[in-house]
């Protein structure tokens, strides 16, 4: 009679068989796919380049914006009037 504990002992399994073990190598294995796909997006699509005088077209823009909020006070003086309360409107 053999009563040692290792002479019912059920043969492990091989690795490969254990879910954790998909999920703790799954895990990297998707970010190193996805870098991958990221690269070659990287690679096939360069970004625009630059136009040279951004600056100045910056400043030109913001000049345009300022005209346009010039030509707008009057409409936001009267919007502003319209939503006063009549007991705070001014006399």
């Amino acid at each position: 009679m053999n009563n040692s504990p290792m002479s019912d002992a059920v043969p492990p399994k091989p690795w490969w068989k254990f879910g954790f073990v998909w999920l703790v190598i799954g895990g990297p294995a998707v970010v190193v796919v996805a870098s991958f796909v990221t690269l070659w997006l990287a690679i096939r699509t360069p970004d625009p380049v630059i136009d040279e005088n951004y600056y100045q077209n910056g400043i030109a823009i913001n000049k345009t914006l300022e005209a346009q909020d010039r030509n707008l006070a009057p409409a936001i003086k009267a919007r502003n009037h319209a939503a006063t309360p009549d007991g705070q409107a001014p006399r």
